[in-house]
């Protein structure tokens, strides 16, 4: 019994020594601990910062904050007895009332959480006065994004509150639950310069909730730092104008200044107000948006794929001749029954075949470049053809992205030797078999962008600068692409092709784009439509010497592409070099936007 007695009161003594060591060990020397309990009494509050302004080329403001309001409840201060009052201030529903009332109340009875989010200043104004009298209610100022303009919602994009797949992805941890991100364009793209720093403060809080000032004199407190402002490349007048011109169709408009890369105008028909995005109503709004049929979501000019129809002669004409397939004036006699063609029958060169469009003289230069002037049935000269044609295309910015400056860039489509072997077999196909990518039809499928840069190669003879929106971030322009990209095209070829098409405008089918005094250099297309009325396109570029500006449009179910495309792109330019529109009747004819009736009366009287 004594030897028990022993061994029990050792026990004891041992439990109790291991029990003070680690008390002390919580209290005085694991930090963790001490952090906790601190964590119980000090309230972190997070002080938002202004997001950065949006300005267009010339400093005007197109995005800025606009102040809204949070109400904020602290359940158990709130006299439920003054329901009725407090329901009638508000302009809410019992239930609304008791839906906000329970949530908070869940959240935490001694801690304030918002009761009614984002409340406009006008509505604020009207109840300010009368807040007073609502025991347990506070006031939480923020802000939301703020438009001059019911304008460019595909270029600028929105803020939303971040998601938890957003929140599960950010690696930085500068997110939380609640916090606003860029969900789309600019405002995603330039997330990082637009959001600013958070600013923190610390309050002290007793185990009833109440505040007892500021932690530690306000030492750890911090400023939040505003976002940097942002000046975009585009013209504000242009791009208005460019969207009412666009406005009642679908399709893209995008205007490039050639010598720097910098975009001046861009659309996406259908759009939307991008001050519907914000707000309470931000989510019934975006529901109604996003279910609309005419997808004004969806952003063409980066993200529809068309094939690029008679544009695409320009390149085939430029590799031919770098190739030495074709020579700059050589003339080839075209019989018309090769592939369907509008042009009569003769001979072209270069300049002869862009002006009229002739397919036959495509058709022959294409077949010359991929069976490399040798037997038609070899299948080795085609690979070996097709591969060469192929990554002149890509030099071009085709069936890649370009990497201009906005999220969701489609890289559109080139097909290649993998695409045709799994097709027709390995060694099993040639020219016969892919003879539609002459004419810019078939598998090859490209963006409204990467038309709008290929006439801004033209203009430059030869290479681009990646587009982009951005200009300066506060002044910094270190952000902006400046790198010449070269093509590959000797500069002694450009001319046969420009000449052409500046007579594509004077003479061709380009006529309705024609300014006396603006030597314009286009090419129009009628993109081939399987789902209904073929798609007008346009692409090019003035003046001819030292361009100031490069456009392509697509207007969809239009028809030919020398006149809805054509008529707008040419007004687009107008506007931009001489500031003022001299062709009214050819505005009137946009804005009424009828091409489809126009193309059936034509039909139909022929």
């Amino acid at each position: 019994m004594n030897s028990r007695a022993i061994v029990i009161r050792v026990f004891i003594v041992l439990t109790v020594l291991i029990l003070s060591v680690r008390l002390f060990y919580i209290q005085v020397a694991d930090e963790q601990y001490k952090k906790a309990a601190e964590a119980n009494i000090v309230h972190e509050i997070i002080e938002y910062p202004y997001r950065g302004h949006i300005y267009d080329r010339h400093k005007n403001l197109l995005v800025y904050n606009e102040p809204v309001f949070d109400l904020l409840i602290l359940p158990r201060e709130v006299n439920l007895e003054d329901s009725v009052n407090i329901k009638e201030i508000l302009s809410i529903s019992q239930e609304q009332f008791d839906r906000g009332y329970e949530k908070a109340k869940g959240f935490a009875k001694h801690l304030p959480s918002v009761f009614l989010e984002k409340i406009p200043k006008d509505e604020f104004a009207v109840i300010q006065d009368q807040l007073v009298n609502l025991k347990g209610f506070s006031i939480q100022p923020r802000t939301i994004r703020g438009y001059e303009f019911p304008l460019m919602s595909s270029v600028l994009g929105y803020v939303a509150e971040i998601s938890r797949g957003q929140l599960a992805r950010d690696t930085t941890r500068y997110y939380k639950s609640g916090d606003e991100i860029g969900i789309n364009g600019i405002e995603r793209q330039y997330e990082n310069q637009l959001r600013g720093k958070r600013g923190k403060s610390f309050q002290t809080v007793n185990v009833q909730g109440m505040v007892m000032g500021k932690f530690g004199d306000g030492e750890y407190d911090s400023l939040p730092v505003p976002g940097e402002d942002i000046q975009l490349t585009i013209d504000l007048e242009l791009q208005q104008y460019a969207e009412q011109l666009m406005k009642g169709k679908i399709g893209s408009l995008v205007a490039i200044e050639p010598s720097t890369g910098e975009i001046l105008a861009f659309v996406s028909s259908p759009s939307y107000d991008p001050s519907l995005l914000r707000g309470r109503d931000y989510s019934k709004n975006y529901s109604v948006i996003q279910s609309d049929s005419l997808k004004p979501l969806f952003n063409r000019p980066l993200q529809a794929m068309y094939p690029p129809g008679s544009m695409f002669k320009t390149i085939q004409s430029l590799v031919a001749m770098q190739e030495k397939k074709l020579g700059p004036a050589e003339k080839i006699y075209c019989e018309g029954n090769l592939i369907g063609d509008l042009a009569p029958i003769g001979e072209y060169d270069v300049k002869k075949a862009i002006t009229y469009s002739s397919n036959n003289f495509f058709y022959k230069v294409f077949r010359r470049i991929i069976q490399q002037g040798f037997d038609d049935n070899s299948y080795i000269d085609s690979r070996i053809g097709f591969e060469i044609w192929r990554n002149h295309l890509l030099n071009f910015g085709l069936g890649i992205k370009l990497g201009i400056d906005l999220p969701n860039e489609n890289s559109g489509f080139v097909p290649s030797l993998a695409t045709y072997d799994r097709v027709y077999g390995n060694n099993r196909w040639r020219f016969s078999n892919i003879y539609s990518l002459s004419i810019g039809q078939g598998e090859i499928l490209v963006t409204p962008l990467q038309m709008a840069n290929l006439g801004a190669i033209l203009a430059n003879r030869g290479y681009f600068i990646t587009p982009h929106f951005l200009k300066n971030v506060e002044g910094d322009s270190s952000l902006v692409p400046r790198e010449k990209r070269q093509v590959g095209i000797d500069q002694a070829y450009f001319p046969y092709v420009i000449d052409g098409m500046e007579q594509v405008v004077s003479m061709g089918s380009g006529l309705r784009a024609y300014i006396p005094d603006i030597a314009i250099c286009g090419k129009t297309s009628t993109v081939q439509n399987p789902h209904g009325a073929d798609h007008s396109g346009f692409m090019g570029f003035a003046p001819k010497e030292n361009p100031k500006i490069a456009v392509a449009v697509y207007v969809e179910n239009a028809g030919w592409g020398g006149r809805a495309a054509g008529s707008t792109a040419s007004l687009v330019i107008e506007k931009y070099i001489r500031g003022n529109i001299t062709r009214t009747w050819v505005e009137d004819y946009v804005l009424k936007g009828n091409f489809g009736d126009e193309k059936r009366a034509s039909i139909e009287s022929n």
